[in-house]
């Protein structure tokens, strides 16, 4: 059954050796935390802007600093509100070296802005944390979500815990996010009130990046801040622009991020071995081989097996993943369109909700009314959370395509109120609340 209002997970710091991952890592010498001088200068004016308040009213923000546009015109922004901002470059995993040349642009944007900068090391947390989940994951038979766990256990985990012991009130980044901070009735005394911190989609849709970080509590979030969530992108290009920050142009990152040009097959095989199977369509027939069914996902298109059409002969139309079976080591699919390709109800573990307050509710009314996806950039869809002896599930009203397990299902809500009739669409309604998600079984 799942647990519903558990406490936050203690982040533990025992560290293993790199052979953890099942291997001897060719890693450079970490790096220790390292200051790079650059100290603020007088350019504080944008556009006419001026900076408001004093730094040290505003409050002390440490910004991860990717080396990308966007992180590098969160730590322009606030600056030029006031903050007395810092810069630190997160050194994690990274398997083709991209992440120097990284470290290296986001140093020189801090330098440019006129703030102090660091370099902090994660590459052992991050390979406990990040890597050696989404190992065992595919092992498994799931498919996970290396982003969102990063989220969880990196950016607002040992970079937030790290930055707070060093005297910062807040960390940002430079997700495409709103938060907001609201003063609510107490569930338990309506005469009172109290402070609940809550997450939006951005006012890029395209660029939304709140299904990443579903896993994030009140705790977490009183410390954060997401500047960029209130523009899109070519605005946040154009303010990098004229401010004069090198990154400007940079292109945006793709794909896993720790795995830099390297194909994630090819990095899989490093710890999980090739093993020939059966490709295998709905019926059971056998359609080709493949060199493990771990390496497969749900709704995966291109690369399956040794599937191939004869030139100029049409033999089939388009197959589809629909299914993986790691013990029998097994793949299946399906032709598009086909009814085994759609999901319409779910269950969830992990489940987290950001105002807690709705533990209660859903507990109370059994049911709560949502829209979801149940993968990044899914246009989102009307759905049903249920509270039963068992656990959690998510029904859709209408059947989703590619529901792969191990991946999150996210919920938004009109306004934060499970109530509400959804009557708009959700692309349309810039005040969706991104209230909790979970993780699909």
């Amino acid at each position: 059954m799942e647990k519903l209002g558990k406490k936050p997970r203690t982040i533990k710091k025992t560290l293993v050796r790199d052979s953890a991952l099942g291997r001897n890592q060719n890693l450079k010498s970490p790096r220790a935390s390292v200051f790079v001088g650059t100290r603020p200068n007088s350019r504080d004016e944008f556009d006419g802007g001026q900076v408001s308040g004093d730094s040290k009213r505003k409050g002390v923000v440490f910004v991860g600093m990717s080396g990308g546009v966007d992180s590098s015109v969160t730590a322009w922004l606030l600056k030029n509100l006031g903050y007395d901002v810092t810069g630190v470059f997160m050194r994690c995993f990274n398997v083709d070296g991209c992440s120097d040349g990284d470290a290296e642009d986001a140093r020189r944007v801090a330098g440019e802005i006129g703030i102090p900068f660091y370099e902090w090391d994660f590459i052992e947390e991050y390979k406990q944390r990040v890597v050696a989940y989404m190992i065992e994951g595919y092992k498994a038979g799931v498919t996970p979500n290396p982003d969102i766990e990063c989220n969880r256990e990196i950016k607002f985990g040992f970079f937030l815990e790290k930055a707070l012991k060093m005297g910062a009130d807040y960390v940002a980044t430079g997700h495409y996010v709103k938060n907001q901070k609201s003063k609510i009735k107490n569930q338990n005394d309506n005469s009172k009130f109290k402070i609940v911190y809550k997450l939006f989609q951005a006012k890029d849709k395209n660029k939304d990046q709140s299904y990443f970080l579903w896993t994030l509590e009140q705790e977490q979030l009183k410390h954060c801040l997401f500047p960029i969530g209130d523009y899109v992108k070519p605005e946040v290009r154009e303010i990098a622009r004229k401010a004069g920050l090198s990154t400007a142009a940079k292109k945006d990152s793709q794909g896993i991020c720790f795995l830099g040009r390297v194909n994630l097959d090819e990095f899989l095989m490093d710890y999980l071995p090739a093993k020939r199977g059966l490709v295998l369509d709905v019926s059971g027939k056998k359609l080709g081989e493949h060199n493990g069914a771990h390496f497969y996902t749900i709704g995966q298109r291109q690369g399956v097996g040794n599937l191939k059409h004869q030139k100029g002969v049409k033999l089939h139309k388009p197959l589809y993943v629909v299914s993986k079976d790691v013990k029998e080591n097994t793949v299946t699919v399906a032709e598009e369109g086909d009814e085994n390709l759609y999901v319409k109800e779910v269950e969830l573990t992990g489940v987290n909700f950001i105002n807690r307050d709705f533990y209660s509710l859903i507990r109370t009314n059994k049911r709560m009314e949502v829209w979801a996806r149940v993968r990044y950039r899914q246009p989102l869809a009307r759905a049903s959370i249920t509270y039963q002896a068992a656990g959690i599930k998510m029904k859709f009203n209408e059947p989703q395509k590619f529901v792969a397990p191990g991946q999150s299902a996210v919920f938004y809500s009109k306004k934060g109120d499970p109530s509400a009739t959804l009557r708009t669409s959700p692309l349309m309604d810039s005040g969706l609340e991104m209230i909790g998600g979970g993780v699909i079984l």
